[in-house]
């Protein structure tokens, strides 16, 4: 009797349908349980034909990472600095919501795909629209960077699933001797993730506004009408 094939293993394969596949995989057993040999057993195929499409197992993360990151928004420069940055950072945080598993690679990755580079410089010349030169640009691209990644990484996957004691100290004991602990933890729970991110990227905001109204200057694209504002204000830069 001749054995039954897989649903899968008969639709034609293509580079679509491994990544789709891949990306199940990877949220489903994490990128250390990834292989090229579970992602061909999922597809009904073998190893050897996923090579076909992807060189390596890297070449496959790298298209992983285009399709998440190249699926955010495009910059729209009809609204205002803020509201595209806002825009763009609120889109990445979401992403990694979407995919926290692969969103480790993603944090981490270089961005030196052309896909990468494309969100670089989109996000980087809505920044730069506030009128800012090019040093304060790239820091102010830095800051909200640390916190988009440091929370999506806590709020996807991380501090409520780190490591915890061997013995942790029971409820009762924390509320009788760390009462300020206890107190603020129930703003800590997931329901209050958006909350605290929005209050954080807001203040980072404020700052950049700030820093560019008491430069003097419009907030606008300044340094290529050669009225570029210096980090902390200061005279323009000759850059």
């Amino acid at each position: 009797m001749a054995r039954s094939v897989p649903a899968k293993a008969r639709e034609p394969l293509s580079r679509d349908r491994i990544e789709e596949a891949a990306l199940e995989l990877v949220e489903r057993d994490g990128l250390e349980g990834f292989s090229t040999r579970k992602l061909a057993a999922d597809l009904g195929c073998e190893a050897m034909s996923i090579y076909h499409y992807f060189p390596s197992k890297a070449h496959l993360l790298d298209a992983l990472f285009d399709r998440v990151v190249g699926s955010l928004p495009v910059d729209d420069p009809a609204l205002s600095w803020r509201e595209r940055v806002e825009r763009l950072v609120l889109a990445y945080r979401a992403a990694a919501h979407r995919y926290p598993r692969l969103f480790q690679f993603i944090a981490l990755h270089r961005h030196n795909t052309r896909v990468g580079l494309a969100w670089l410089e989109r996000t980087l010349t809505a920044i730069e629209a506030a009128g800012f030169d090019l040093e304060t640009t790239a820091r102010f691209f830095r800051v909200p960077g640390y916190h988009i990644v440091g929370a999506a990484l806590a709020e996807a996957s991380g501090y409520a699933k780190g490591h915890s004691a061997a013995e942790p100290v029971a409820d009762n004991e924390v509320a009788r001797d760390f009462p300020l602990v206890a107190s603020v933890n129930p703003y800590f729970k997931a329901s209050e993730h958006d909350a605290t991110f929005r209050l954080g990227l807001g203040m980072i905001l404020d700052r950049f506004e700030a820093v560019a109204k008491e430069a003097g200057g419009t907030l606008g694209p300044a340094r290529r009408a050669g009225k570029a504002v210096r980090r902390g204000g200061g005279p323009p830069s000759r850059a």
